[in-house]
């Protein structure tokens, strides 16, 4: 199946976009992988950023720190997620960027009319320092959905359907844009249709969960209205 095709097939009206965050609407993850890869070396468990994306891709702290002390043997240090939060905010606020073509999306498909949400595996204040370093604070002021807001993290669906829910909207009025197999499972429990960024594959493992993969967050806004029937 091809994107174009999941939009215009769609058995249930669209009435809601949920976002991801990292990776999907800010470049976030180099800067977090390099900062957490750091953190996990220090620990014990030697870790390049190319290691941290394998391993942590689309997790919240919360559910990475289990897997950190199965490897290590032993309990992360007293303070040792509170200084890993602390060093990627500040560091997030240096140099994090947009995804190309994210925030073009996010205005073409407010300009479509359709309601949109960020549901992320991120804090509020980790979400606050990025979306401020990409001046788009007030843009997405009211629409954003943390890990902490709910019982569980993705890959469990309680954060898309929080998002649906915060809207009025139906999970099968929903699409969910992901770039990560935890986001896309989450996206598929939630009985909602996914669409899967994958810029730099071809989206197998994203298929393989689920999602149609994408390529270009610049296509976005066309596909969407392909669902609509709203030219974009």
């Amino acid at each position: 199946m091809t994107p174009l095709t999941l939009m215009t097939s769609r058995r249930a009206p669209l009435r809601l976009v949920i976002f991801d965050c990292d990776g999907v609407l800010v470049d976030s993850e180099p800067v977090a992988n390099r900062v957490v890869a750091a953190a996990v070396t220090q620990l014990g468990w030697e870790m390049t950023p190319e290691q941290a994306n394998d391993h942590f891709l689309g997790m919240s702290l919360t559910n990475m720190t289990p897997v950190i002390e199965a490897r290590l043997g032993r309990p992360v240090p007293d303070g040792w997620v509170a200084s890993l939060v602390a060093t990627q905010i500040a560091t997030l606020g240096r140099e994090v960027g947009p995804i190309p073509g994210a925030i073009a999306a996010l205005q073409g498909i407010t300009a479509l009319g359709l309601p949109w949400r960020v549901a992320s595996n991120s804090s509020h204040e980790e979400m606050a320092v990025k979306f401020g370093r990409l001046n788009i604070t007030d843009m997405v002021a009211g629409r954003l959905h943390s890990h902490r807001d709910v019982a569980r993290a993705k890959p469990a669906p309680d954060l898309f359907l929080a998002a649906a829910a915060a809207e009025g909207v139906a999970p099968e009025n929903c699409v969910v844009i992901e770039d990560s197999v935890p986001g896309a499972t989450a996206a598929s429990a939630a009985g909602m249709d996914c669409l899967g960024y994958a810029p730099h594959s071809d989206g197998a493992a994203l298929r393989a969960v689920g999602a149609v993969p994408f390529t270009s967050m610049f296509d976005l806004p066309g596909l969407i209205a392909a669902a609509t029937g709203v030219t974009a």
